[in-house]
């Protein structure tokens, strides 16, 4: 969808890809920079994929308790969110829940993981719970219509089948299918009355009734790793912060058929993902939009000079941490901290070169955790 300047709404959005572990904790350093610099109590929409989705779910159900002051700063944001996201990515979720859903016939591996969500980041709150602003979007996939289903305070569903107002899921399953990486954790059933649906312009499925009482979501990874298609063209700001896996290029690809399958479908997702992220940095570029956009695997170096100088991170450092898996498990000390650490500095570098306008407050970038400085 193009950007419609007569459509868009003033505020800042920011969308957060996913990753796994690996950018639940990336973005904890993005999040944590963005609160030191006064944007992130200033945001309008938070739209959320995968891994992103358990970063925005546990800061979602924390937003009251992080008080933020009049410089749109919160005191509280490490103990309230980085805190108990890091003990989180500490623990095996994949393997354990995989197991669960192996040995109880009644509920799935994707329904294990929304336990976990609910018994260690307390994810049990409610959708109509959260803030009204900001605007809180979990982005899953529905394998029925092949498009985003939306999981948010005033409403959840998709665009062919129409919307639930005020629906009464929780947080944790919200996240539990953004997150519901197949085939391992998808799909998620979930069992819905078709008279709770309304229909929307452009529901063509709505009167097809089985497309409303039963739903098979999955990772909203799979139509839309940026969780970009929430906030583009909806907001004038838009800060984009991808941890997502960079595309791998093999010299040495077999031709082995369940290969080529794989490989295939990496190149059509990528292919898919690299054409949204163009369409943003032209944006960007024309003037169509205002924000930032900074990946995994970002150069640093490549960001215009500031008044402030970026950290320091080196090339090398930067594909290591591009390169860390993006499964569910236990993630060391030395990783979440580094990948915290390179999430600060390259969201700052972004945000002050190509967005300074968002900087309400300022302060001079130091590592989170100084003992793992990637300079």
């Amino acid at each position: 969808m193009p950007f419609d300047h007569d459509a868009r709404a003033s505020g800042i959005a920011l969308a957060l890809s996913g990753g796994g572990f690996r950018a639940v904790l990336f973005h904890v350093g993005v999040l944590w920079r963005l609160n030191e610099l006064g944007v992130l109590g200033r945001l309008a929409r938070i739209s959320s994929v995968s891994g992103g989705s358990i970063a925005s779910g546990l800061l979602a159900v924390r937003w009251p308790r992080l008080a933020f002051a009049d410089d749109g700063r919160s005191p509280h944001f490490e103990d309230e969110v980085a805190a108990p996201l890091r003990d989180f990515c500490s623990r095996n979720i994949d393997v354990a829940s995989v197991l669960s859903g192996a040995f109880n016939p009644f509920r799935s591996a994707g329904e294990a993981v929304a336990d976990e969500y609910r018994k260690r980041l307390g994810l049990d709150a409610p959708l109509h719970s959260l803030a009204d602003e900001p605007r809180f979007v979990f982005n899953a996939t529905n394998y029925a219509t092949g498009v985003s289903f939306r999981f948010s305070k005033p409403y959840a569903g998709d665009y062919r089948i129409g919307l639930i107002p005020k629906p009464r899921f929780d947080v944790a399953i919200a996240v539990a299918c953004s997150s519901a990486f197949p085939p391992v954790l998808a799909p998620i059933e979930l069992e819905v009355r078709p008279e709770d649906f309304t229909r929307v312009d452009g529901a063509d499925l709505y009167d097809q009734v089985d497309f409303r009482r039963r739903l098979m979501l999955a990772d909203g990874g799979v139509y839309d790793n940026l969780g970009l298609e929430t906030v583009w063209g909806r907001h004038e700001t838009v800060l984009v912060s991808d941890a997502g896996k960079p595309f791998d290029i093999d010299a040495g690809i077999g031709t082995m058929a369940p290969r080529q399958v794989l490989r295939a479908m990496d190149i059509g997702l990528n292919q898919a993902l690299a054409l949204r992220k163009r369409m943003l940095i032209a944006a960007y570029a024309r003037g169509d939009a205002k924000g930032a956009f900074w990946a995994i695997d970002t150069d640093i170096a490549a960001f215009p000079e500031t008044e402030e100088p970026a950290l320091p991170v080196a090339p090398a450092r930067i594909a290591d941490l591009a390169a860390i898996r993006t499964r569910l498990d236990r993630f060391r000390e030395q990783e979440q901290c580094e990948l915290i650490n390179w999430g600060y500095a390259v969201s700052d570098a972004a945000v002050r070169s190509r967005a300074p306008q968002l900087v309400f407050r300022r302060q001079v970038a130091t590592w989170p955790y100084p003992r793992h400085a990637l300079g």
